[in-house]
């Protein structure tokens, strides 16, 4: 945040303050003596009889309400902590949780350089290291793959063993490191809702679905010539580019006709975020090995 927001909310805060300060003194009264007129004491309300007094404030919560303003000015002065205005104190609330993060992070140095050491292939064996990978799951990757890894629509199983872009150690490890942006162009356009309907059943002929074999057959020669160039001649997907098998029964859109023909007409984008600004690299080690041991069998 700039410096102009620091004094901005400083500024507002202090305003208020003042005006508060201004309402309670505009409506500060005093006890009147008991030989004044009661009339002098009311308001003027009347309701079934009974009248509205306007009595003044007690003297000890007058004084709290004083108290508190003047503590609320001067803690802002010299306890701020907003953004880069740190105030006499040299403190930020970002300052803090950083020193808070490293101080954590210090407390189990030792146990991640150990993981960070052990390859991720005898890593995923280690229940206490696993049990963190849960956790680091949970926290980072649990709200687009769900829970249980099992994905969700437009995001991918994690337990299956069909990796978009590799499911190595290293391939893996890269995914969560530098994240992944997936694209499918729209193809719309340019067959058209007759001939997307062709390629959309030559595709559902790839996994052994129930298609129509005549409009298959005649999908086939569309699919060479516009989809094989990404997900291979046979349709079993390019993982240097993320192209995924259509051979599998595996979709991550959808594997009906219709929606099949709506990625083919739509396309699709999604995209992973990169983690190496949020994990260290020790975390993303330990996160590694408890995705791979999601898809293997022990």
């Amino acid at each position: 945040m700039s410096i102009f927001w620091n004094f901005w909310i400083i500024g507002l805060t202090l305003a208020c303050l003042a005006l508060v300060f201004w309402v309670l003194m505009a409506n500060r009264k005093v006890a009147v003596s008991d030989d004044e007129e009661a009339e002098n004491r009311t308001t003027g309300h009347v309701y079934d009889g009974i009248e509205e007094y306007d009595n003044p404030l007690p003297l000890w919560w007058f004084k709290l309400f004083i108290g508190t303003m003047i503590f609320g000015a001067i803690y802002l002065i010299i306890y701020p902590g907003l953004g880069s205005y740190k105030g006499i104190l040299n403190w930020t609330s970002v300052g803090e949780l950083k020193h808070d993060q490293e101080k954590g992070y210090e407390e189990v140095a030792e146990t991640f350089e150990l993981y960070a050491n052990t390859p991720v292939t005898e890593l995923m064996h280690d229940g206490a290291a696993m049990k963190m990978g849960v956790r680091l799951f949970a926290n980072n990757c649990a709200v687009c793959h769900g829970a249980d890894a099992g994905g969700n629509f437009g995001f991918p199983n994690l337990t299956d063993k069909d990796w978009l872009y590799g499911g190595t150690p290293e391939k893996i490890k890269e995914s969560i490191t530098h994240g992944r942006q997936g694209s499918m162009p729209a193809w719309g356009n340019i067959l058209g809702d007759e001939k997307t309907q062709l390629v959309a059943n030559y595709v559902l002929s790839l996994s052994g679905a129930e298609h129509n074999a005549e409009k298959a057959a005649q999908g086939k020669p569309l699919f060479a010539q516009n989809c094989a160039a990404c997900h291979g001649a046979k349709g079993k997907g390019v993982q240097a580019v993320g192209a995924p098998n259509l051979t599998d029964d595996i979709w991550l859109y959808g594997g009906s006709l219709e929606e099949i023909a709506q990625t083919i007409n739509n396309g699709r984008s999604n995209q992973m975020p990169a983690q190496k600004d949020r994990l260290r690299e020790e975390k993303i080690h330990v996160l590694t090995a408890y995705l791979l041991s999601l898809s293997i069998d022990e």
